[in-house]
This record gives structure tokens, C-alpha cells and sequence, in this order.
């Protein structure tokens, strides 16, 4: 499918997405985080909401608070992913402001000040509970049809889903979620805005479900391991990116087991006949 690129942000500067809303492009990038991890400055009455504070950079940190001069009013978390969690203690401790994040954390270190369910009004936006990619991811959707996704739906990539804490059940559950919106613009946690959204996670889902395809047929030659699985289905020559396809290789017959369509035997899967 047709991902968007962009090139090398600007590092250490706020740059506009939309009206009162910009971005600082932490200094991470990986075959994993592309150019690195969005940090969305949102405006507001009382100073700054802080959505994802990025990863624990003390450079990236100080960009943040420069780019809020400290007027941070609050502190809002995708998920518990260290590329988004980590800097969250130290901006909390500079600026007194209070976190919020899902009710149930995947990090058992971590637990926000102010517990997040589905539904939740949050610094003006609807919390919507996105599981699939994080047990605890939430997308944060704002009245003007903006909505930020962080991991769940990203512009430049699919999304890893890596079991136990990544699911592909709900995956496909939470992707039909956001098909089901009618946003303009959507703000993921990696690469550039994504605007009219719809179309872009239509090909998401018709992805996930031609790569089904792809695992049951093969498996309907014979059991196969996930590694086998991998070598059949993937190009991917990077370590990173074999170990990712793998996850989600995993999470894909996790779901096909539950589903009654594939079952395990040992270190390879079959087709369930």
C-alpha cells in the first residue's frame, strides 16, 4: 500500500500541523520511529496540553519546555511505549502539570495521575480506547475533525502489533473504529499529517486482511514456523524489520487460532481443518 514520507524535520522547533496545534519532532529516528516521535503542543487557555512528551532525551525534553516557555497545562499519553512515555516523569517534575492516561496502563512502572477511559472528555477532546497496536493506546479526537492517532494509524507505516501487549483482534476492532469516523485530519505519533484519512485505513485493514490470506494459505501446504512464515511472506532483509514482521506474524495467528482457523503444534501452525 502507499505510505506518505516527508523529509528530515527541522529538530528542535515547533512546526505547525494546524491551527493551534504543532509538532516537535524528537531526535529518535529508526527503521522503527522513521524521522522520530511526534510531541503535539496544543494550545489552550491556561498554557500547553503536552500530547506524547517523547522519549527520555534530556535535548528533547528542553525543546519541549522552550517551545511552551514551562506553561504546560497538561500532559496527555497515547500509550506507554517508551518512545512516547519517556520523557513524561521529568516534564511532569518541571512543570507540575498532571498526566493522563488510560485506566489500566501497560506499564506496570507507570500510572497516570488521571485515569483515561473511552469516552472521556480530555483537555477539550474525545479519549477513544485503541487497542491492537498497545493494550492501553488511546487516540485523542478534537471537534473540529482532527484527530491525534499516535501508533494506532500511522502515515508513513502499518503498525507493529506485537503480542502479549499487542493484539490483532483488536487491531481490526479499533481500525473499523476509526473507519467508522468521518475526521479530516489525522496527527499520528510517526511522520507527516494524513489528511481525508478514510481511504488510507481502508488500505490499513485490506492489508491486514490480504496478509491473513497469504498466512493461511501457506499454512494450507503444510505446518510451517513463524520464521518460515516470514521468509515466505516478507522481503525484509533488516534484523529490525524481520523481528517486526515476526511479531506480527504471531499476532495475526493468535488471531487465527481464536478464530478457529489455525492451531499450533509445537514450534510450527497448520491450517485447522
Amino acid at each position: 500500500m502507499a505510505f506518505l514520507s516527508e523529509p528530515v524535520p527541522e529538530r528542535g522547533v515547533p512546526l505547525p500541523v494546524a491551527p493551534g496545534i504543532t509538532r516537535i519532532v524528537a531526535n529518535n529516528p529508526s527503521v522503527m520511529t522513521y524521522h522520530g516521535t511526534n510531541t503535539y503542543l496544543i494550545e489552550a487557555e491556561d498554557g500547553f496540553v503536552v500530547l506524547d512528551p517523547g522519549p527520555d532525551d534530556k535535548g528533547h525534553l528542553d525543546d519541549v519546555l522552550r517551545a511552551t516557555g514551562g506553561r504546560v497545562s497538561a500532559i496527555l499519553l497515547s500509550h506507554t511505549h517508551a518512545d512516547h512515555l519517556g520523557a513524561t516523569a521529568a516534564l511532569k517534575e518541571r512543570t507540575g502539570a498532571a498526566t493522563h492516561g488510560f485506566r489500566v496502563s501497560a506499564d506496570p512502572e507507570f500510572g497516570a495521575d488521571l485515569l483515561v477511559d473511552d469516552g472521556d472528555t480530555v483537555a477539550g477532546m474525545t479519549a477513544i480506547h485503541t487497542p491492537g497496536h498497545a493494550s492501553d493506546h488511546l487516540c485523542f479526537a478534537a471537534s473540529d475533525g482532527i484527530i491525534f492517532t499516535a501508533d494506532h494509524v500511522m502515515s508513513w507505516s502499518s503498525s507493529i502489533v506485537s503480542p502479549p501487549g499487542g493484539n490483532m483482534i483488536d487491531y481490526f476492532s479499533s481500525l473499523n473504529l476509526m473507519l467508522a469516523r468521518d475526521d479530516r485530519l489525522l496527527l499520528p505519533g510517526h511522520g507527516p499529517p494524513l489528511p481525508e484519512p478514510r481511504a488510507h485505513i481502508q488500505a490499513l485493514l485490506d492489508h491486514r486482511l490480504k496478509r491473513e490470506h497469504a498466512i493461511l494459505a501457506a499454512l494450507d501446504a503444510g505446518p510451517l514456523g513463524t520464521w518460515d512464515l516470514v521468509d515466505r511472506l516478507y522481503s525484509k532483509t533488516d534484523p529490525w524489520l524481520r523481528r517486526a514482521a515476526e511479531r506480527n506474524v504471531i499476532a495475526h495467528l493468535l488471531k487465527l487460532q481464536t478464530e478457529m482457523r489455525a492451531e499450533q503444534h509445537g514450534e510450527a501452525w497448520a491450517a485447522r481443518r
